[in-house]
């Protein structure tokens, strides 16, 4: 069975990859490498025994999809990660984020949507809660005003999938909103690899640790927080990985209940920055230069999943602890730059 895997060469792609090779489903990769490098099919190849096919093709090209979709007859179903995903750029680049981000749903939609039978895996997020008023946040919660052209593009890329499975019974969907994705293959063969200065904590932390960055800033002391940091559910990458599998296998088994689904993905345990800051330096054995600076615009206080829905209808667990999940990060980190312990 062939899987259609956008932006499959990054981050939580790669690992969702590895995943479907190793449950046999036969993986196609699109990725444009704009924030990936084709050396990751090594990787995946290593890790899994196979090598997935892969075409590079820039999603924004109406054109080109149209051809894939015309030569792929055969996908059953389509994992969509492709998108930019910095929130900061996003602020200043915005149009660039609402024509890759949604024009290239459009795309894909407008070919599945001729197809008989079609399942649609969106690489959704927590984002569109905003600060939600009750912790932990369930899929009920409200979603609020994006604070971000990103988040916004998550927002309206569900609005959109909801509105096209709603004329469309032949296509089915789930929407999985990730919250705090970190780690690497426990292989330390695939990883996440930021272009340029992370926009997330754990790269940072583990830059910081490998002598790349001089020092970490964390924003705030003073938020209503048992230790003034803000609050996130970190998960472990792997486990985000399987959750897209069992989303998937799903929908091919028909076991939806609707054909538009949402489900939260975390690991419903908030942890501090103070508290990942501490779970490098038991990884790593070394203090990490860090300095309490000023609140950061836009930072919410506390985002940490209900996952009922997930354990109870995907049957889907994430596994793996913040120390086990850091401690993975920091194995890639090593292995990348060369570290020896």
């Amino acid at each position: 069975m062939k899987i259609l895997v956008t932006g499959g060469l990054g981050f939580i792609g790669s690992h969702t990859v590895v995943e479907l090779q190793n449950k046999g489903f036969n993986v196609i990769i699109i990725d444009d490498c704009s924030n990936a490098d084709e050396k990751v099919l090594e990787g995946i190849k290593s890790i899994s025994g196979k090598m997935p096919e892969f075409e590079k093709i820039d999603l924004k090209e109406k054109d080109k999809v149209e051809d894939f979709f015309k030569r792929h007859e055969d996908v059953k179903g389509v994992i969509h990660f492709a998108a930019s995903k910095a929130v900061g750029e996003s602020v200043q680049e915005p149009l660039k984020y609402y024509e890759n981000n949604i024009g290239t749903l459009v795309y894909i939609l407008k070919e599945l949507s001729k197809k008989n039978n079609a399942n649609f895996i969106f690489s959704s997020s927590c984002t569109v809660y905003g600060q939600a008023d009750e912790m932990p946040i369930t899929e009920s919660a409200p979603v609020k005003t994006a604070e971000s052209p990103y988040g916004n593009t998550k927002q309206m890329g569900e609005e959109i999938i909801f509105d096209t499975c709603k004329v469309n019974a032949d296509l089915k969907a789930i929407s999985l909103r990730y919250f705090n994705p970190m780690g690497a293959h426990p292989s330390a063969k695939i990883g996440e690899l930021p272009i340029g200065v992370p926009q997330n904590l754990v790269p940072f932390i583990t830059q910081t640790g490998a002598g790349l960055r001089d020092e970490l800033s964390v924003f705030g002391d003073d938020y209503p927080t048992s230790d003034g940091t803000c609050i996130r559910d970190y998960i472990h990458v792997v486990d985000l990985a399987k959750a897209h599998v069992v989303a998937l296998t799903r929908l091919l088994e028909d076991k939806n209940e609707s054909n538009y689904e949402v489900f939260n993905v975390g690991t419903g345990t908030g942890s501090s920055v103070l508290e990942v800051i501490a779970s490098f330096e038991k990884a790593s054995g070394k203090k990490l230069n860090y300095k309490i600076v000023a609140r950061r615009a836009g930072d919410i206080i506390s985002a940490y999943a209900d996952t009922t829905k997930a354990n109870t209808i995907l049957g889907w667990k994430a596994e793996s602890t913040l120390d086990e999940a850091m401690q993975s990060a920091w194995d890639w980190e090593k292995k990348i730059r060369k570290i020896q312990d």
